[in-house]
């Protein structure tokens, strides 16, 4: 049997999902060199090179990546073990950090908050983010449930090793405004909207990736007057008539009447997966289970 400190296999877990060695001292509050130190004893305890310089920096080598995947089945172990005490001592408490990113609150936080009023003994705490679809993954390191979007088709990258839990698909309508020429259709095609100035999302967001498949459908480059992360900027901009947008259509549809007018965008399938993504370890905590739970159940609400 090897004989090492099993508590050490954190840090080179650490190691494998944020990449260098400052990243985890900052994450675990040490220092670079103790987080080297701990490295090394580790790589003593076991007998084997477990990372190797690059650069500047270092990376894991092939048994390093081995036993690094080992701690990720440690440590959900561990809190399989502290689940079961808790619930034997009184059940679910404890403190849950959600990232959620802006349009993502406005459609689920109220029925959410609503829902955990059950569930006195969780400290929900929120935290707002707003990325790239590539970049929500890495969040997972540091809150314990993250709502991310993408959209329709594969996954990106950066969400190895975690779990994925499907909360709901948003499909992505046209905005027009009241006095545009297409306001009185209820369905508009890939041709309606050729040459139409736009008012969008940031490049690489999920909405804009299917703005630059309709682009590439027509071989037509979209004219966009205006990029911005704020939806209800967008909504505003659209109102006034400077342009017409992609919005998500539950999200965008309660502010819609008497502002701008939606239409189903016919001839493509648009739309935006909404995820959590949750470290499979924290998966196991009755506290996360119990935020994922009224997740689902409040995405179930807000789609009929």
């Amino acid at each position: 049997m090897v004989d090492f400190d099993v508590q050490l296999l954190a840090v080179l877990r650490e190691l494998a999902e944020r990449g260098s060695v400052t990243a985890v001292a900052a994450a675990t509050h040490r220092t670079p060199s103790a987080v080297s130190q701990q490295l090394r004893t580790l790589q003593r305890q076991v007998g084997v090179p477990l990372v190797a310089r690059s650069g500047r920096g270092v990376h894991l080598t092939e048994d390093g990546r081995f036993l690094a995947a080992l701690a990720v089945e440690v440590a959900t172990a561990v809190e399989h073990v502290d689940a079961a005490w808790r619930e034997h001592r009184g059940g679910t408490v404890g403190r849950v950090a959600l990232a959620v990113f802006p349009s993502a609150s406005e459609l689920l936080l109220p029925g959410l908050l609503a829902r955990m009023r059950a569930h006195p003994g969780i400290d929900l705490v929120l935290v707002d983010v707003d990325v790239s679809e590539d970049e929500f993954g890495p969040l997972a390191a540091d809150h314990d449930v993250v709502v991310a979007h993408r959209p329709d088709g594969a996954p990106p990258a950066g969400r190895a090793g975690l779990e994925t839990v499907a909360l709901l698909r948003e499909p992505l309508d046209i905005a027009v405004p009241l006095a545009h020429p297409l306001a009185d259709r209820s369905r508009v095609g890939i041709d309606d909207v050729v040459g139409q100035t736009w008012i969008g999302v940031p490049e690489d967001y999920p909405i804009d990736r299917v703005l630059t498949a309709l682009a590439a459908a027509t071989d037509t480059p979209p004219s966009v007057a205006f990029r911005t992360i704020h939806l209800p900027a967008i909504e505003n901009l659209v109102a006034a008539g400077h342009g017409i947008a992609l919005v998500p259509r539950y999200t965008s549809g309660t502010r819609a009447s008497g502002r701008f007018h939606l239409a189903e965008l016919a001839d493509v399938r648009a739309g935006r997966r909404i995820e959590a993504l949750v470290r499979p370890d924290r998966l196991v905590r009755p506290g996360v289970r119990t935020v994922l739970e009224a997740l689902v159940a409040e995405a179930a609400q807000v789609t009929t």
